[in-house]
């Protein structure tokens, strides 16, 4: 899949949910809940092509058991995971539940509560 089409699709997830729009934000799109991230996209024809999500501490572990996840630099150590675009093909099911989680988790209470 082409580095624009997973990003237009990975939108369409995340600009569904309350209140969000979408950034650059260090070179790469960045998905925000008033100014928090809570999705990020990174990659293009010189590095590998990533999603990143918040799954919080607790869990982080869990997804690192599987190689086509990564801790990611910087936010890893906040409980982010990214996901390797390239290593499989893409389950958009489980990316959109990963974005509805990570925005849960970032989202202010009163717009976390309306994401099943």
């Amino acid at each position: 899949m082409a580095a624009d089409e997973i990003l237009v699709r990975l939108r369409s997830i995340c600009l569904a949910l309350p209140e969000t729009r979408e950034t650059i934000t260090w070179e790469h799109p960045n998905f925000r809940v008033g100014d928090k991230i809570f999705c990020s996209y990174s990659g293009d024809k010189n590095e590998q092509r990533s999603i990143g999500f918040k799954t919080g501490k607790e869990i982080q572990g869990v997804f690192l058991k599987d190689p086509r996840f990564f801790k990611p630099a910087y936010v890893g150590q906040h409980g982010w995971v990214g996901l390797h675009c390239d290593a499989a093909p893409i389950n958009w099911d489980e990316v959109a539940e990963l974005v509805k989680q990570s925005y849960r988790l970032i989202a202010p209470k009163r717009l976390a509560k309306l994401v099943t």
